[in-house]
């Protein structure tokens, strides 16, 4: 087991790729950061209105959309950017 530990396998991708996948992974990070900053503040919002009483039919729209959108995003799937895309990745 020490053996294997002290002789990893060689890389299987290029510095190229390694720095492209790494860019992808920042604005992945980026834009999950970005999503649940919006999400929170429609949510907040919606929240406050249904406490003071009011109703907003296009803040309820904007919750339902942004909610559902969050909910059903294929960011974690589908990698965007230029560049190579693994082969098993959908289109």
């Amino acid at each position: 087991m020490a053996d294997e530990i002290n002789n990893p396998l060689p890389p299987t991708t290029t510095a190229q790729q390694d720095k492209t996948t790494a860019g992808q992974r920042r604005i992945n990070l980026i834009w999950e950061f970005t999503q649940g900053i919006i999400a929170i503040i429609i949510t907040s919002s919606i929240i406050y209105v249904g406490i003071i009483g009011k109703s907003n039919k296009t803040l309820e729209d904007a919750f339902i959309m942004i909610i559902t959108m969050y909910f059903v995003r294929t960011n974690h799937q589908l990698i965007g950017g230029i560049g190579a895309k693994p082969d098993n990745q959908q289109r």
